[in-house]
């Protein structure tokens, strides 16, 4: 691997969907900047680390954005807590061996997280009671439409029953009346004439 082989490489799969784009700088030199490859979350610390062929990293300036930043004696810097003002270019330079090739520090921004019911602080703890939420208005109309229409089919039932007793009644008066006077005619009395 040379220098001709830094470059922005990612992958991509067969249905088109792309991974995150990472920067490879390969140096000529013998300073590298040694940092993450793939974006690092809001709120996490980074370490970005100056080496050379020495075994010992030595005392390195460090530069964002071509602008000096700080000078750390064993070659480490370290960035807490991140966040998206601090994505750029990073490099670094020591001296006598000169500088790195720079180097894209990228920060994605921190997934919501459901906020947790508050708690309290007292020592006993006391449950409230659920609270129910009134039926939706299409269930509560849905509910006095049946009502009525129960109260309706129980009137009409009651007005059928009752008008067929009422004519029984008075079917059964015109039967026995009408056997009253059959059993009268039965019973009359018969003359008989005898012609002696």
């Amino acid at each position: 691997m040379g220098p001709r082989d830094s470059g922005v490489y990612w992958c991509e799969s067969t249905e088109g969907s792309t991974s995150n784009t990472i920067t490879i700088t390969v140096s000529g030199g013998s300073v590298i900047l040694q940092s993450p490859a793939l974006p690092v979350m809001e709120g996490d610390n980074v370490t970005l680390t100056c080496r050379t062929k020495m075994a010992d990293p030595p005392s390195a300036h460090f530069y964002e954005d071509g602008v000096s930043i700080r000078t750390e004696s064993d070659g480490h810097m370290t960035l807490l807590h991140v966040n998206r003002s601090d994505e750029g270019l990073y490099k670094c330079t020591i001296q006598n061996e000169g500088g790195s090739p720079e180097s894209r520090l990228s920060v994605s921004e921190k997934p919501p997280t459901t906020a947790r019911p508050p708690t309290s602080s007292s020592s006993s703890t006391t449950m409230d009671p659920p609270t129910t939420s009134p039926p939706p208005p299409a269930f509560s109309h849905l509910v006095f439409t049946l009502i009525c229409h129960l109260v309706v089919l129980y009137c009409i039932s009651t007005f059928l029953m009752v008008s067929l007793y009422r004519q029984r009644a008075t079917g059964s008066d015109h039967a026995e009346q009408g056997l009253d006077d059959d059993y009268d005619d039965v019973m009359s009395p018969v003359t008989t004439e005898h012609q002696f």
